[in-house]
């Protein structure tokens, strides 16, 4: 029941349901198209964990997505590492919307006994839970790359948990707190700590087998990095704000990916 369609206009003809999940990267150029052919107040739904950012700070994909499409946009994040979910292991999401009926829409269409789907009322808090946590898993990584046991990893965790909260909350209004302590949030954070490709290249690197770029190459067989990217942008506006103090691990990990600072200083905050 899946059909690959290599036409984007003709994947989504006629769609009333858009789910995306792609580098956000790749997103801007194939939005016109797509609001060419769905159809009239389709909803969205967008796995997509990233960030971009403009003169005024951060951008959300979701609000990418409303503007781009002029549609409203639920997000879904959570603990949900591909080749588990491909065997049917048991899972859980989130789905936070905007729209009580949209998100109620989507947890029907993706809701089942192997992914158990959850909904609250914020998107930006599960959005950020998503993006964000790519960059602790880089931290995370650094650690396993060192020979660093789990007291250390469990205190990235937590510092990385503390400032994703922080960033989220001093940039965006109405985040709530709870949403912390979903699928998206705690979980998908520790899975991401412990698993993924964010981690696995990060080790790599503290490792000293190469640049991001032969790394990704070397070990993602097509795929692409997103916590480097997402860390640049975080870094971006951090330093724009003058606020890079208030986020000492988000700082380090950029400094040790990006500014040649050594890996054993991922415990030094």
């Amino acid at each position: 029941n899946v059909v690959a369609v290599p036409d984007i206009s003709e994947a989504v003809k006629g769609a009333t349901m858009i789910c995306f999940c792609l580098p956000h990267q790749f997103l801007k150029p194939i939005m016109p198209k797509i609001k060419e052919s769905v159809a009239p107040g389709a909803k969205c739904l967008s796995a997509i964990k990233g960030i971009d950012f403009d003169d005024n700070g951060v951008v959300l994909i979701s609000d990418l997505l409303r503007q781009g499409l002029n549609a409203d946009c639920s997000v879904l994040m959570g603990a949900n590492v591909a080749n588990e979910m491909a065997s049917d292991a048991f899972c859980e999401t989130t789905i936070g919307y905007k729209i009580k009926e949209n998100g109620d829409l989507f947890k029907l269409a993706f809701d089942c006994p192997s992914f158990k789907v959850g909904t609250v009322q914020d998107t930006v808090g599960v959005e950020l839970c998503g993006a964000l946590k790519n960059i602790v898993a880089i931290g995370a990584g650094f650690c396993d790359g060192l020979g660093y046991g789990g007291n250390t990893k469990a205190a990235i965790i937590r510092i990385g948990l503390k400032e994703t909260a922080k960033f989220a909350k001093m940039f965006f209004d109405g985040v709530q707190d709870e949403t912390f302590m979903e699928s998206c949030g705690l979980a998908d954070l520790v899975t991401t700590c412990f698993g993924g490709r964010n981690r696995k290249c990060a080790e790599a690197f503290a490792k000293g087998e190469g640049s991001w770029d032969e790394i990704e190459k070397k070990l993602l067989n097509g795929q692409k990095l997103q916590g480097t990217i997402t860390a640049k942008d975080v870094l971006l506006v951090l330093k724009k704000k003058k606020l890079t103090e208030e986020f000492p691990l988000f700082t380090r990990i950029h400094e040790i990916a990006f500014e040649g600072k050594d890996p054993k200083t991922i415990v030094e905050l």
